[in-house]
């Protein structure tokens, strides 16, 4: 790669369609197979660009985004509450500082046995000459709507600096200011996504996306306590199940009490148990 990239990881948003989990925790930061999300996003970006060639957004509940980071990234905090994907990339300009621009969504759940964090998003920077914009891309699945030529956009995309230079101040989105433009101008190309790509939006999909880094059976962290019966669950760091778990999510420190049957559930380390309807 001749081209200088710097990489960007969106973790700003409040995770609306999550609450009441996300009123605890960003959603950034909630688990997925015992790793935050932020934490994937930034292996895969920082494996392609380098450590030090990455910057975090933060705004909805941003202290705890910044502690978590540290120094592992560049932070840029939203004071006045989140700008949108397009907004936090044009804050980020100085920084950014006439390189491309590598985005992903920390809240997208990407996965492939066959490559490391980093190599199942490769493809966006093969071969770049750093002037049409890039987007990772997957197949439509039934019922949905195609968004980008029959295809459906996976969390991450690669920008040229002068799409970024001429991105507004102020709150704005990547779709209309960026990839709809691109498209347009004949200006976006598809890289398909080779792997699993999930959205963790809402509680489903929160919870598929849990299941699929349990590889189906079992995740339970080192330190957890396990007296009972666990299902298709994901068993966080100091967490307890004397009872039973089926294909349920317990955060760090969460408990299932003895004689207690927690299904297709979250449940936290405070008690809050947010269960789909479905399950």
């Amino acid at each position: 790669m001749s081209i200088a990239v710097c990489g960007v990881v969106l973790a700003a948003g409040e995770g609306r369609r999550l609450r009441p989990l996300t009123e605890q925790l960003p959603k950034a930061l909630c688990p997925v197979g015992n790793v935050p999300l932020l934490d994937r996003a930034l292996a895969r970006v920082a494996a392609l660009t380098g450590p030090d060639a990455v910057a975090v957004n933060a705004a909805y509940l941003a202290p705890q985004v910044v502690a978590h980071v540290g120094g592992r990234a560049h932070v840029s905090v939203e004071p006045d509450g989140p700008l949108g994907t397009a907004g936090g990339v044009a804050r980020l300009r100085p920084w950014i500082d006439g390189r491309g621009v590598l985005v992903g969504n920390a809240d997208a759940y990407l996965a492939d046995p066959d490559r490391k964090p980093g190599e199942d998003i490769a493809a966006l920077l093969d071969g770049w000459d750093g002037d049409t914009v890039r987007m990772l891309t997957r197949d439509t699945a039934p019922g949905e709507r195609p968004e980008f030529s029959g295809r459906r956009f996976a969390g991450f995309s690669l920008l040229p600096w002068r799409y970024v230079a001429a991105l507004p101040d102020g709150a704005a989105d990547l779709v209309h200011r960026v990839w709809r433009p691109a498209e347009a101008a004949g200006e976006l190309e598809l890289v398909a996504l080779k792997g699993t790509y999930i959205d963790t939006g809402t509680l489903a999909d929160y919870l598929a996306a849990n299941r699929h880094a349990a590889f189906g059976g079992n995740l339970v962290a080192p330190d957890a306590t396990v007296t009972g019966r666990c299902e298709e669950s994901v068993v966080g760091a100091g967490a307890t199940v004397a009872g039973t778990a089926v294909r349920s999510v317990l955060w760090p420190g969460a408990v299932v009490a003895a004689g207690e049957t927690l299904t297709g559930a979250v449940r936290t380390a405070t008690g809050l148990t947010v269960a789909h309807p479905a399950q």
